[in-house]
């Protein structure tokens, strides 16, 4: 067997009151690609960090080729070649692309940094990457997709041997997707080994080679991609088979409470479409297809080029989105840092600054009644499988699914007619997918209207009544009952005839 680039051997890490990692063996081979698979708080981020020098082990070795090694910090991780694109990204939005790239690696002329040999290297590797993006931009006009791209391109330095990528496409358009895959195979093909962290479980059979799960900072097992499927993964990441998943969710009969006429916004073409009351309105479609964007311009968001949009018997198409808000619309963004949530603030305080909570008929003597609206606030938190210990925490120290929990219990401080979940687990594990799922399913089944936009189709197909599906701005297909399967909504996403079915 072909010796291993890296090697752990029981490798632990004790913060206080918490195991996070426990004795977990790894290994990585040249030319492979080994996914790191398991629910937010499994222990795949500390791993890595200890791979990357970012973290140090309470006990357990690591050894490079062998060698064992004791990293201080990163750069001593990637003088040894080991580089690491982590989730949360490093760049600085004042400076220009190049100069992220270079960052520490500035090639000079004479005593002074060379910054057109600067941009002409970073020039070539984006193409050698075949990311479209300009050297010379200011990385705070870049949009989050391109700055991922940024953040991946910026390993591509020194002698690299290990590449670690945590949920590297998560910001990608598919195409990106597959450029990245590309080079991923390039890099497979020089011996360069590949540890990849995804919940994109969609993305395994394309590249992975072999697959360790983690569960509760422990080590369930490792399997080679040839050798298992979507089902069993998922059993050894929760301990639960993959039909608990999802849940069925039974549809109420309910009349038209939104009517979206003609709608047309930047990127797409004018849209019409039907959400009612008692359904879970799934809406499908690759990423760039236009989905995000009309539903954003339903809300105020982006600005409406054409067509009305009625709520009830209210017309809301010159409305702005507070008003929408205050309507009975709720809009879950796909981008919670940046549009959801304030990340330095706690739990609690994210769940009671909800614009409606100031309404709370319980005022004392003209004053807010802080005691109502913290029971109210607890009240939300329980409901939505918030940890006690997690609430007074800031949202920025909390896991990807449990932020996503606060922000989904931010629609729940209001009287709501529809909620418009787009992107709603993104980043989140299976666990935390099934508690988010059965929430879906409770306001469905109380008459609320659910939209649903999301780009994983086994989620779309499994929860919703009623299917829209998007291609090149607009609208392919209107599915239901036994049109809602896997093959006829593939064929719909690349549909440019802009037929229905």
């Amino acid at each position: 067997m072909t010796s291993p680039l890296i090697k752990t051997t029981g490798l632990s890490k004790q913060y206080p009151g918490v195991l996070a990692l426990d004795a977990v063996d790894f290994d990585l081979v040249p030319g492979e690609v080994h996914v790191l698979f398991g629910e937010n708080g499994a222990g795949k981020s500390t791993l890595i960090s200890m791979l990357a020098g970012a973290n140090t082990p309470s006990s357990g070795t690591i050894e490079v080729e062998g060698e064992a090694v004791r990293f201080g910090s990163v750069a001593d991780a990637q003088g040894k070649g080991i580089y690491t694109v982590f989730q949360e990204f490093s760049l600085i939005p004042t400076l220009t692309v190049a100069q992220n790239i270079f960052l520490g690696w500035e090639p000079t002329k004479g005593p002074f940094i060379d910054h057109r040999a600067m941009r002409r290297r970073a020039a070539e590797m984006f193409e050698e990457l075949d990311f479209p993006i300009d050297p010379s931009a200011v990385t705070a006009t870049l949009s989050r997709a391109q700055q991922q791209m940024v953040e991946i391109t910026k390993a591509f330095h020194g002698d690299m041997k290990v590449l670690i990528l945590d949920e590297p496409t998560a910001s990608l358009t598919d195409r990106e997707v597959d450029h990245l895959f590309d080079f991923i195979e390039t890099l497979k093909a020089k011996g360069v080994g590949i540890v990849y962290i995804s919940h994109r479980m969609q993305e395994f059979s394309r590249i992975a080679d072999r697959i360790t799960v983690l569960r509760d900072g422990a080590l369930i097992g490792t399997v080679a991609m040839a050798e298992t499927d979507d089902a069993a993964l998922v059993e050894m990441m929760t301990g639960r088979a993959i039909s608990e998943i999802y849940p069925r969710i039974e549809r109420q009969d309910g009349g038209v409470v939104l009517d979206v006429a003609e709608v047309r916004t930047a990127g797409t073409l004018p849209c019409s479409f039907e959400v009612r009351a008692g359904e879970v309105l799934g809406v499908a479609g690759l990423v760039g297809s236009g989905k995000s964007r009309l539903f954003r311009s339903v809300m105020g968001l982006n600005p409406r080029l054409a067509g009305t949009v009625t709520l009830g018997d209210r017309d809301i198409s010159q409305a702005h989105t507070r008003e929408i808000i205050q309507a009975g619309v709720y809009y879950l963004s796909p981008d919670r840092k940046s549009e959801g949530l304030d990340l330095a603030k706690s739990s609690n305080a994210n769940l009671g600054v909800n614009p409606m909570m100031a309404r709370l008929e319980e005022k004392l003597r003209g004053f807010v009644n802080w005691r109502a609206i913290g029971d109210k606030t607890e009240s939300i938190a329980d409901r939505v499988e918030l940890s006690t210990g997690y609430r007074t925490k800031l949202v920025s120290q909390l896991s990807g699914g449990n932020q996503q929990k606060v922000l989904f219990g931010k629609a729940f401080g209001q009287d709501i007619d529809v909620y418009i979940f787009d992107e709603p687990t993104v980043g989140v594990d299976m666990g935390t997918r099934a508690a988010l799922y059965l929430l879906i399913k409770e306001l469905a089944e109380a008459g609320k209207a659910v939209v649903m936009i999301s780009s994983d189709l086994p989620e779309v197909l499994n929860l919703s009544h009623r299917m829209l599906v998007f291609a090149h701005g607009k609208i392919t297909a209107e599915l239901s009952g036994d049109e809602m399967n896997e093959d006829t909504v593939l064929k719909y996403f690349f549909d440019e005839s802009g037929a229905t079915a």
